[in-house]
């Protein structure tokens, strides 16, 4: 998406873009909290206008025919086949590793709906990859977007979630009753890695 095209979109909804592009060619840019398809584009739009091509994983059946997969890959979409290969992060860790420049966007929620916990995979992909997370946001009630801190992570996931979380903690989503509090633990530890997207069609904002 171009400058003008997402600076157009962002203005027509009365919205801004604070702040500039992280300094660094490739991340895993999470996106928190993720309650409404309206994110997609929002964020889109806000990558365009500072700057910064983002991508996202779609799954295969999101790009067949020439057309669409033109458009698709144009809006940043990266295609997975899980019949192909099931183990969505260390694929992810293998693009990044082999890309100059790449922003991928993930949300830990893994759902549009209400999460009792985050998925974890978007955590495994950058500490894999040996890439920096971006924390960037959509923040309804401002209706600003933008990124956030640049953090990289220590390894210790539940130490490392609690300052993530933290982050976002007065942001504003579209719709506040699908936030719940969210956990990365489940009994009292860290769940284990699943199959793909820990279990989730892939597509935008899934890990």
């Amino acid at each position: 998406m171009g400058y003008f095209l997402g600076k157009a979109w962002l203005s027509a909804f009365g919205w801004k873009v604070e702040g500039g592009a992280p300094g660094i060619r490739k991340a895993v840019v999470v996106a928190a909290p993720h309650t409404s398809a309206w994110d997609f584009p929002f964020t889109l739009a806000a990558g365009a206008v500072l700057g910064v091509k983002m991508s996202w994983l779609g799954k295969a059946s999101l790009f067949r025919g020439e057309l669409r997969g033109r458009v698709m890959r144009w809006l940043g979409g990266i295609a997975v086949d899980r019949e192909k290969r099931s183990d969505t992060v260390g694929m992810v860790v293998d693009l990044l590793g082999a890309a100059e420049d790449l922003f991928l966007v993930l949300s830990p929620e893994g759902t549009r709906g209400k999460a009792d916990r985050w998925k974890t995979g978007f955590y495994h992909m950058a500490v894999g990859a040996n890439v920096p997370l971006v924390l960037g946001y959509l923040d309804y009630g401002k209706k600003t977007a933008g990124f956030g801190d640049v953090f990289y992570p220590t390894g210790n996931l539940e130490a490392d979630m609690l300052k993530i979380r933290a982050f976002y903690k007065d942001v504003t989503p579209k719709h506040r009753a699908l936030v719940g509090e969210v956990d990365v633990t489940k009994g009292g530890s860290i769940p284990p890695l699943g199959p793909g997207l820990f279990g989730q069609s892939p597509r935008w904002g899934t890990a």
